[in-house]
């Protein structure tokens, strides 16, 4: 199985492309020294001495890297392990039925008019494009005009993450919906 790789605008991540599903549930988000996860080629690729996080994304899987590492040192580790993975026939790396608590919205505010149509704009316009960067975005908060972000995978700790949060995200955000003056992330 051939399994490409991209540069993102974070130098310390790289997506790899299996050319298969990767996560039925959503974008997941796993950092090294996590006791609690249940997921095996996480737990293997994280096991790799220098990698720090792994995000699953719908068909791809972004991996962090210590700073001071060279990812010619680290990438065919990481590909050895998805091919390992996926020839065992498994469909996915992270399956519909597997028992895995996520991160969900907070409900009481699913109901507020403009927190939907901030979700809207999110899921539409945006999370598409910083997923091809290897990354995602989530809904956190919306206070007094602010809204909160959480920058997860390759956008978490990227140079290039606060620009694309103001000059991107914020744009957008402003331009659909009057009430939002700024965007933050946590």
């Amino acid at each position: 199985m051939l399994i490409e790789t991209e540069h993102t605008p974070n130098p310390d991540t790289l997506k790899f492309l299996p050319g298969k599903t990767v996560s039925e549930i959503g974008p997941v988000e796993f950092l090294k020294n996590d006791e609690s996860i249940k997921v095996p080629l996480v737990n293997r690729i994280l096991s790799i001495e220098g990698t720090l996080m792994v995000f699953l994304g719908e068909n791809f899987i972004t991996v962090k890297k210590e700073k001071n590492l060279n990812w010619d040192d680290l990438k065919h580790g990481i590909i050895s392990e998805i091919n390992d993975h996926y020839s065992k026939g498994v469909k996915a790396v992270v399956s519909k039925d597997l028992k895995f608590k996520k991160n969900n919205k907070d409900s009481k505010h699913e109901s507020n008019n403009i927190i939907n149509k901030i979700n809207e704009i999110l899921d539409s316009k945006i999370r598409p494009a910083v997923a091809r960067d290897g990354g995602d975005i989530t809904f956190k908060s919306f206070k007094d005009g602010v809204v909160t972000v959480e920058l997860k995978g390759s956008c978490s700790g990227c140079p290039s993450s606060i620009m694309t949060l103001k000059q991107g995200v914020q744009n957008l955000l402003c331009h659909y919906i009057p009430e939002v003056k700024s965007v933050e992330a946590l």
